[in-house]
């Protein structure tokens, strides 16, 4: 993927790592339209960053990603990039059904099935795009578990070899396959995630990924360097160590 002179839509970029990183590409000169649930959420990012484009957009809703596929590509029938963003991640409890069933089910159609029904409602138009790329997203976690978010992290894994598979499928065409491991980076994505002082700050995140990107355009994995630790563990051969660690802060674990 090239730093600029693209056209890009990110669902799911009304915050977070989706905000910072749609304001990011903007400013390298792409054409960015962030999607989001909350009309009058994107109508202020918009005010607040003029030349940035916004589409409502329901990632868990089959209907809402038709309707607002077709808006995109009536108004920007030059996308060439999609970066699904969407995703929740929230604790469970797997010692009885009623501490985890429904959060579960929540997680795999938001996590899961949204970036699947993204990529079905933009694969043929990508495909017409002489250079194009998807950007699936996916974590530290899809490598070594966190104890309290089980299928949050079974999701990125998920997505993880998601990207691997269709990736080959892809191969021969002009869509390319880019995956992105974010490790923890401090944002709302969980009660007390913005002000966790392990994970990595937002801003530092972003720039190394842009850093990343403009340098390593071939790349099909996007890893900072702190992600490598989850990401590696098992090649290493220190994957109980990686776990051990990444679950000793753990105020849920026994």
């Amino acid at each position: 993927m090239h730093i600029t002179g693209n056209t890009v839509f990110i669902p799911g970029a009304t915050s977070g790592i989706g905000l910072a990183l749609a304001l990011r590409l903007h400013d390298r000169g792409n054409t960015v339209i962030v999607g989001g649930r909350r009309t009058e959420l994107l109508d202020r990012i918009t005010a607040e960053h003029p030349g940035l484009h916004a589409v409502r957009i329901d990632t868990t809703d089959p209907d809402s990603i038709r309707i607002a596929a077709e808006q995109v590509l009536t108004e920007h029938p030059e996308l060439n990039v999609l970066i699904p963003m969407a995703g929740i991640m929230r604790a469970e409890d797997w010692t009885t059904p009623d501490g985890f069933l429904a959060t579960a089910e929540e997680t795999v159609t938001t996590n899961l099935l949204g970036p699947i029904r993204l990529i079905g409602a933009f694969i043929e138009h990508l495909r017409s795009r002489p250079d194009a790329t998807i950007v699936t997203v996916s974590s530290g976690l899809a490598f070594a578990p966190l104890r309290i978010t089980p299928t949050y992290n079974a999701t990125k894994a998920a997505i993880h070899m998601l990207s691997e598979s269709i990736r080959l499928q892809l191969a021969d065409t002009s869509v390319r396959v880019v995956e992105l491991e974010p490790p923890a980076v401090r944002t709302d994505l969980m009660p007390g995630h913005a002000e966790n002082e392990t994970a990595m700050p937002l801003a530092d995140f972003i720039d190394e990924v842009v850093q990343l990107i403009e340098s390593h355009p071939e790349a099909t994995e996007i890893q900072v360097e702190t992600v490598k630790f989850l990401r590696y563990g098992e090649a290493r051969g220190d994957y109980p160590q990686v776990v051990a660690a990444l679950n000793q802060h753990d105020p849920h674990g026994k």
